[in-house]
This record gives structure tokens, sequence and C-alpha cells, in this order.
């Protein structure tokens, strides 16, 4: 019998696009388990070409012959061929334009797209994620843009002693940095006009936690929404004490009728029943680390127009930060103009004009807005991946894609994010039709 081949791409997004979808000891045992790994050679990718050749993986720029092609980020409409399986982040499932050119090529040469965000678990939680690593990398890059905005307000802190997160050479080593920087601020405290330091993180998921294992590793303290207002009272806060508070769907809507009260299912089956309260919390957060996934029927967290009006008070704002982790260019967080790189990870939105400046100086909120955070942590991100995406490989490799959607055998989990098959949106996405 012909052994399966399971391809890997090479990234190509930019130079900082280091991650794999699988590692070398990954490819080793599927090898093991009997399928062939192809593997395209690449001169950025976190493993070098030699860890695939050990570990039984054969170097090739051609995936032609695949069965299966995994990759991360969107591939190039030159690789899609008749009849191939395409596995990766699509970005295509809310009819984002920039993708829809790449969805009508793939159907055009009646491939099969498999989307790893549609893979989920009967309640839609994702099941192969780089959430949290997401979480830990921009709510670092978010901490290191404060220390950098206080000091040139003229505010030495101990975060001014923090990187990116793309420069620390492994989490490990983050976690001291931040742990340092925690120490300082207990031993030397804060200067008073920033008492209280307040991040506010929206959402309790992968991403969520990533941030907040960033946070704990500060030393941060946690305090609940409705204890926020304490904060700011005669007393309430500690200088030495950075607080970090969780904002969840019943914290940052409202219901529209008058009376009704916050039901979760409701919002997610209804969100026009419902509408934005999250900035009547705003005025008192340092940090917005936004983690939540947003949808254009969803009310947002943050308008140009609340921004605006809170920067046209007398008293400069205390938000300094808005890490728009999940980054929705104009989306949940409004003022996200655009994307951004890790070498140049931020810019200031400027409320008067509704234009970006790199870096961190000006009037108005950093923007946090990296799309591709967990490739400034590439091995260990790559390493978790590869763990969650596993168990479904087998079953990739050996469905027979020949058939009709209707006739293909996979787990549920697997066929639920089939896309398109065969040059045809699968019904359940059907939809996107009419969104180019």
């Amino acid at each position: 019998m012909t052994r399966r081949i399971l391809g890997i791409r090479r990234e190509d997004k930019n130079r900082w696009e280091r991650r794999a979808p699988i590692t070398p000891a990954d490819a080793r045992g599927f090898i093991a388990s009997g399928f062939d790994v192809v593997v395209q050679p690449s001169d950025i990718r976190v493993y070098r070409d030699a860890d695939w050749t050990s570990a039984g993986a054969r170097l090739s720029g051609d995936l032609a012959p695949c069965d299966v092609v995994l990759g991360v980020k969107e591939m190039p409409e030159d690789i899609f061929r008749g009849g191939g399986v395409y596995v990766y982040f699509a970005h295509v499932a809310k009819g984002q334009k920039y993708n829809m050119p790449m969805l009508r090529t793939l159907l055009a040469r009646r491939a099969t797209l498999v989307d790893y965000e549609k893979i989920v678990d009967d309640r839609g939680r994702r099941l192969v994620f780089f959430g949290r690593h997401a979480g830990l990398a921009g709510a670092i890059d978010s901490l290191w843009s404060l220390g950098r905005r206080l000091a040139t307000e003229g505010f030495e802190t101990p975060l001014a002693a923090l990187e990116p997160a793309h420069r620390y050479g492994d989490l490990e080593t983050a976690r001291r940095a931040l742990a340092a920087a925690g120490a300082g601020i207990r031993e030397r405290g804060l200067p008073a006009s920033l008492v209280p330091l307040v991040v506010g993180v929206t959402g309790y998921g992968h991403v969520a936690g990533g941030a907040m294992e960033v946070l704990e590793a500060l030393g941060a303290r946690e305090v609940a929404v409705e204890d926020l207002p304490r904060l700011f009272e005669p007393g309430g806060a500690d200088a030495r004490t950075v607080y970090r508070v969780t904002f969840r769907e019943e914290h940052t809507v409202e219901p529209v009728a008058a009376g009704a009260r916050f039901e979760l299912a409701e919002y997610f089956e209804h969100p026009e029943r419902y509408r934005g309260v999250f900035e009547r919390h705003v005025p008192s957060l340092t940090v917005i680390l936004n983690c939540v996934y947003w949808d254009a029927k969803y009310p947002r967290l943050v308008t140009k127009a609340g921004l605006a009006r809170l920067w046209a008070q007398e008293a400069a704002p205390r938000l300094r930060v808005l890490g728009d982790i999940t980054c929705d260019v104009l989306g949940s967080i409004e003022c996200n103009l655009r994307t951004t790189t890790p070498d140049a990870p931020v810019y200031v939105w400027d409320p008067r004009t509704d234009t970006a400046r790199d870096g961190v100086e000006g009037r108005g909120p950093i923007v946090l807005a990296v799309d591709n955070l967990p490739c400034e942590l590439p091995d260990e991100s790559s390493m978790s991946f590869g763990r969650a995406l596993a168990p479904f490989v087998p079953a990739l490799l050996g469905a027979d894609w020949a058939q009709p959607f209707e006739r293909l055998v996979l787990p549920r989990e697997l066929k639920d994010a089939v896309i398109a098959h065969r040059g045809e949106l699968a019904p359940r996405y059907a939809y996107i039709a009419g969104l180019w």
C-alpha cells in the first residue's frame, strides 16, 4: 500500500514568521506510524532543515505529491493544485476581503481547505490553537510599551527594563524579567499619579490565559470588576501593587430593553439586543489587553468616539496602552487602524486626526496590533500547537478526499472545519459566497 505523504510548507508572511505546524519530533512520530513527511526548506524557520532530515523527513520545495499540506498562516495562491488538501489558518470564515482572492483561487483549482480555527469541541472551544502564546507575547509587548511610554512622560519605573517578547530567548527568561520588574515595583513603588495602575483583560479563554500568566509573573493582584471603583477611594490602592481585572461578557454589554437581564446564550444568538458598556470602565484602566473573539454583529469594546471624548477632557487619561491581542483591524478596538510587526509592534492613535504614528510618543493611546504574536515565541508555540494537532493528523491522512463532501469519513471536529471541498464551499460555509 502506498504510504500517505504529509507536507509541511515554509512560512513566508514576513521574516518574523518562524513557526511550524508540527515539530521535527512530531514528524518522527508520524514517520514511525507509516507516513512520509516532506518539508519545504526554510532559512527562517525555528527548526533547521537538518533537524527535519535527522527526524527522517525529506526536504523538497515541491509539495505537489503530498496528500495533505499543513501550514500556519495563509498560503499563497500558487501552492494550490487540483484535489489537494490544505490545512492552515485561512481567515475567510468572516468573509475577510483580503483573503477572498486566495479562497477563489483555491475553489477554482478544486482544492480542499481545512481551517484550524474551526476545529472545535461540542461547546465551540478551539482544539488546535496558538492562543495561549498570543496572550503571552501580547501581554509582554504591551507591558514593554507601557514602560517606554511612561519613561517618555518622565516616570522611571521597573517596567522600563522589559523587552518585547521576541528579544527573550525563551519563555522562562521572559518570566524572570517580569518577576524582576514586579519585585522592583514592590520594593520602590510607583509614582503617585500612576496609582492605581490597573490592567484590564477582556475574555477568559486561551488568549486571556496566556495574558494572565504574564500578569501573574509580574505579581499583579486580581480585583473583581465590582471592586474596581474602591481602588480610587482614599487609601484604596497600594503604590507597590499592579492590579488586574478580568472582564466577561456581562461586564462589557447590557440589554437594550429596559429591565431585561443579561443572558449569555441570548447575547451570542441575538447580539442586536445588547449594547456595549465596556467604555464606562476605560477611564479606570492603564492598560487594556483585548483577548476576545469579535465579529461585526457584536458591539465594539472601545470606539473611536469614546476615546475622543476621553482625550477631550482637561485631565490626561489614565489609559496608555490598548493591547489588541486578537487584532481585528477596525474591530472591537476600533482605533486599531492597521496591523504591525514585532520589530515595530506599536503605534499611537491620535484621536484628533484618526491617524497612527509609529512608536510610543504622542497624544493618544498606544495600540499593539501584531497579527501573528505567537511567532515571537516560535519554538514553544510550535511545540504546543503540534501537540494539539498531532491527534488529528492520522485522520487527515487516512481520509479518502476524492469522495464528495457528504461521503467524507472524518471525525466530527475535522469535518466541521472543512471550509471548502473539491472546489465547493461546504454547506455550513456556503454563506461566504455572499460576502465576496
